[in-house]
């Protein structure tokens, strides 16, 4: 989980860091995380909740928000960057031609503005039950409708005109947006 200050939501500090991205083996979100924090790292793992069922029986689960990767906070002029390639459930560090690819400005910033006290990045916390939602994915791109009801497994029921009917439409809730 990331500590969240107020040096943590600047986008470089005085000291010249930048965020990074660094792509995990699969399902080694975690494993890369404890490793690479071990090393000295500041490193930020976003994370969702996911409901799986399993077996006829459901469970509530965290998922990595972006499955194989996670952002690591580094000043490549004073750290040693180039070990993060062997850390253990690291495949690598995203690069450039020869230096790491700095995250542009203000996105993992905006990230941590969703985390809560669990370190869950809730991406759906603008939308209520009852608000008018715009639909931004999908064949429904641009229908408006009201949100009927909001599923823990990050799906959402918005009710839309269709063909002169309104149906009820289950979508993810990253597909919607408020009015």
């Amino acid at each position: 989980m990331v500590r969240r200050s107020q040096s943590c939501l600047r986008r470089v500090n005085a000291n010249g860091q930048r965020w990074y991205v660094v792509q995990t083996r699969a399902r080694s979100e975690e494993t890369a995380r404890f490793n690479l924090e071990a090393q000295g790292f500041e490193v930020f793992l976003p994370r969702t909740l996911r409901t799986v069922l399993h077996a006829r029986r459901r469970r509530t689960a965290m998922n990595a928000l972006f499955p194989g990767y996670l952002f690591v906070r580094l000043d490549l002029e004073r750290e040693r960057w180039r070990s993060i390639n062997g850390t253990i459930g690291v495949v690598q560090v995203v690069m450039g031609s020869s230096l790491p690819l700095p995250v542009p400005d203000g996105v993992v910033e905006s990230i941590l503005t969703y985390v809560d006290a669990e370190g869950i990045a809730r991406l759906d916390r603008d939308l209520a039950q009852g608000q008018t939602v715009r639909v931004t994915l999908g064949p429904f791109t641009e229908s408006i409708g009201p949100l009927m009801r909001l599923d823990p497994n990050e799906r959402a029921r918005v009710l839309l005109e269709i063909m002169g009917r309104a149906v009820e439409i289950t979508l993810p809730r990253r597909a919607l947006e408020a009015v």
